[in-house]
């Protein structure tokens, strides 16, 4: 059902009866016409044995046989967690309207879910790990230039909007989220794969912006965007990001000195009008530590796909992750 394990190299022929082996026996002396020749061809049957790959009475008993290894992990683990269910279900569906093929990796990563939470790692997503995908905490920006340069190239609009809106005042009524203490705050512009249309009227600008990302997820749950505020003394305390199949593209609008994040234990502090790429599928911490009256730290956050997730693996995940499921 899609496994991608390795099938061993190679071709193996199962169990040879003793009932063949001795009609074999048999066809060889009796077209012989002396003692000698029947020994001969007895001789070439003994040649011919060893290059039969067999199963052992111990392999059976130890569960070794050659396909022991496809099936055993092949089957979707019962202790999965309902979230991990629900998410092979949605799987199979994508897979019966369209194809198994380039399933192999989001296949073995819904069996390895259960194992990974079970883990004490510094990577650790909590949601969805897709395996076999390389990871560092910070990305160069080549990972996604095109995405990153638009976004720079776009900053003076951008924060000109922000303070438009923060100006009105942070509040619920005024499209706010996540309001918290010292100064926290998120103004969502997409949350969940799901535009917030006053919001993006608010900011028309930097709506038509994201629209012009190639690698912006828009379509399902795993995707955000939004201004992130942090006020002077706020720490965000150590948490894992929901998968791996994403980086969070920070543009810095207003970086006030002692702002920091730290990733799988890397730290970078964020630039006005630059972005940072990172994956916050590693432990990470935010913090801001300036003086009260440094004002708080703004970001523009968006989520892109990470590099290395194809385009038949990005469909299959829109489809998987749909807000409407």
């Amino acid at each position: 059902m899609g496994s991608d394990l390795p099938i061993p190299g190679h071709a193996h022929a199962g169990k040879l009866k003793s009932g063949s082996r001795r009609s074999m026996m048999s066809r060889g002396s009796s077209c012989a016409g002396t003692k000698s020749t029947a020994r001969s061809k007895l001789s070439r049957s003994d040649q011919i044995t060893p290059f039969i790959s067999m199963e052992t009475e111990e392999d059976e008993e130890q569960g070794q046989g050659y396909l022991n290894p496809v099936l055993s992990h092949a089957l979707f683990p019962a202790q999965a967690s309902a979230e991990a269910k629900k998410l092979y279900a949605a799987l199979q569906e994508y897979a019966k309207r369209y194809s198994w093929v380039g399933m192999g990796r989001i296949h073995k990563g819904l069996r390895e879910q259960v194992r990974l939470n079970d883990l004490c790692a510094v990577q650790k997503p909590h949601l969805f790990f897709l395996p076999d995908v390389p990871s560092v905490p910070f990305f160069p920006r080549d990972a996604h230039r095109h995405d990153i340069e638009v976004l720079e190239a776009n900053y003076s609009v951008i924060l000109a909007e922000f303070k438009a809106v923060s100006q009105r005042g942070i509040d619920s009524k005024l499209g706010w989220t996540s309001l918290g203490p010292k100064g926290q705050a998120v103004f969502p512009l997409y949350n969940a794969g799901v535009s917030v249309a006053g919001n993006c009227r608010s900011c028309p600008r930097t709506y038509r912006t994201l629209l012009c990302l190639r690698t912006f997820i828009s379509s399902n749950s795993l995707g955000s965007a939004g201004f992130w505020l942090l006020g002077p003394g706020a720490t965000l305390g150590s948490s894992y990001g929901p998968t791996n199949t994403r980086l969070r593209c920070h543009l810095g609008l207003q970086t006030p000195p002692l702002c920091e994040l730290v990733v799988g234990g890397e730290p970078q502090c964020w630039s006005e009008g630059h972005c940072l790429l990172v994956d916050d599928s590693f432990l990470h911490t935010v913090s801001h530590k300036g003086p009260p009256d440094a004002g708080p730290r703004v970001i523009l956050s968006v989520d892109v796909w990470h590099p290395n997730v194809a385009a038949a693996e990005r469909q299959a995940l829109d489809f998987m992750f749909s807000p409407d499921l």
